[in-house]
């Protein structure tokens, strides 16, 4: 397995249960953010699994920097719930990301690290235009919608090696106001395909029961409020045709990549 993880159920095992041993930090993140390799696990007969090396992004509570507009201390759990939102949207976008209260630092967020080449960013797979890398960046544009991301950033833009869109870094998302910054705006008066309104289309029924597993595992993470604005602009993009204008003072974040 390489380190973007084949195996999404055996990657999620190691991010909740191995430990994390930090190889390096990100210098460059507004949050701590620390690159972790995933010790192997014991399987039967007591050997450990050696059969592959995954590394990880470990993001813990105490390194984050207070915002002004989100609570101190949740930005590691608004990482988990998009992967979250995503899991149950069956999209593939974000990679498996689980709260661990146990890292070397306290509590955090942990993803499963993408391997990429960090040239390969929004700006740059949006211009080449390969059909296939499109429709899945119309994919992110519509979970951005939802999920209120404050910060989509080129950067946060990832291409893996099978040619999949990943994306990162959703600590400002959710909010219960209108806080949509991207870059992607490319897509703005075309229609949105319907099989991605369908698909959130069928979600939004499920956001709104309380006793749904997803309502549930989002409510584990955020506030009722919070669930309850999620639930709403789910409805609002079932409810489109096309993809929204840039609104608002602040539509791009800064700096852009």
């Amino acid at each position: 397995m390489s380190a973007s993880g084949s195996d999404p159920d055996r990657a999620l095992t190691r991010l909740l249960h191995a430990r994390l041993d930090p190889v390096g930090q990100v210098a460059t993140a507004s949050n701590v953010t620390l690159l972790c390799r995933l010790s192997p696990l014991k399987q039967s007969g007591d050997d450990p699994d050696h059969s592959d090396q995954l590394l990880a992004v470990y993001k813990p509570q105490r390194g984050e920097t207070p915002l002004w507009d989100f609570p101190s201390g949740t930005l590691h759990r608004r990482e988990v719930a998009a992967y979250v939102l995503d899991r149950e949207l069956g999209w593939g976008l974000v990679p498996p990301t689980v709260l661990r209260e146990d890292g070397p630092y306290g509590r955090g967020s942990v993803q499963l690290f993408v391997e990429h080449d960090p040239q390969q960013h929004y700006f740059a797979l949006v211009q080449a235009g390969d059909a296939s890398v499109v429709a899945q960046l119309q994919r992110m544009v519509v979970f951005d919608l939802i999920a209120n991301n404050a910060d989509r950033k080129a950067s946060h833009v990832l291409l893996d090696g099978a040619g999949r869109i990943r994306l990162v870094d959703h600590g400002v998302c959710f909010h219960e106001d209108a806080k949509l910054r991207t870059v992607a705006w490319e897509f703005a008066g075309e229609p949105i395909p319907e099989s991605l309104r369908s698909g959130v289309a069928e979600l939004t029924g499920r956001l709104a029961d309380h006793d749904d597993p997803v309502n549930r595992g989002l409510a584990a993470l955020l506030t009722a409020g919070e669930v309850a604005a999620t639930a709403r602009r789910a409805r609002a993009v079932a409810d489109r045709e096309r993809f929204p204008p840039p609104t608002g003072r602040r539509p791009y974040p800064w700096p852009p990549l």
